[in-house]
C-alpha cells in the first residue's frame, strides 16, 4: 500500500427516495448474537431522478439487536417500476445512536436523522432488459425511521 497516494472516494449521485410502510416489530427472542427480530415491509413509494415505482408488499427486514446497542439490518424487498419491471433490493446495514435517542425512536417519537446513524449498502438485481445496468450498481442508503414507515435516500456510488 502506497501511503503517499491520497484515498480515492467515489462520487455519489442521488438515485431515488424510498418511503416504505412497515408492520409491527416481531421478536424471536434472545439468540446467540443478540435479539433476533423482523419487520414486515408492507408497501410504499419510490421516486427520484432514476427510479420511480412502488414497493411490492411482502419484503422483510431481518434484524439483530446486538448487546452493544447496534441494530444490524438485512432487508430484502422488490420494487415494481412504473414500466412494470421488477427489481430486487438487498439492503444490509447498521442503525445506532445514543441510548436516549434510540428509546425515543423505539417509542415512535419523531427523531431527526442527524441524531443517529442509519446507513445501508444496497444492491439491485433484475432481469428486465431496460434495467440490467442496475445489476452493476452499489448504492448507499441514508435512512430515517419514523412511526409506521422508513424513509431512505439512495445514492449510487460511481
Amino acid at each position: 500500500m502506497n501511503m503517499n497516494v491520497p484515498p480515492i472516494f467515489p462520487p455519489a449521485s442521488h438515485l431515488c427516495s424510498i418511503r416504505c410502510d412497515v408492520g409491527p416489530l416481531v421478536s424471536l427472542g434472545p439468540a446467540p448474537l443478540g435479539e433476533r427480530r423482523y419487520v414486515s415491509l408492507l408497501g410504499g413509494d419510490v421516486s427520484g431522478p432514476h427510479l420511480q415505482g412502488s414497493i411490492v408488499p411482502g419484503g422483510v427486514d431481518w434484524q439483530i439487536a446486538r448487546q452493544d446497542g447496534v441494530l444490524e439490518i438485512d432487508a430484502r424487498y422488490v420494487i415494481a417500476l412504473n414500466d412494470g419491471a421488477l427489481v430486487e433490493v438487498e439492503s444490509r446495514g447498521l442503525r445506532h445512536g445514543p441510548a436516549e435517542v434510540m428509546c425515543r425512536l423505539a417509542a415512535g417519537e419523531p427523531v431527526a436523522p442527524t441524531e443517529y446513524f442509519f446507513r445501508t449498502a444496497m444492491r439491485f438485481t433484475t432481469g428486465a432488459p431496460a434495467w440490467r445496468h442496475l445489476n452493476t450498481v452499489l448504492a448507499v442508503g441514508v435512512g430515517n425511521r419514523q412511526a409506521g414507515c422508513v424513509l431512505i435516500e439512495v445514492f449510487r456510488l460511481s
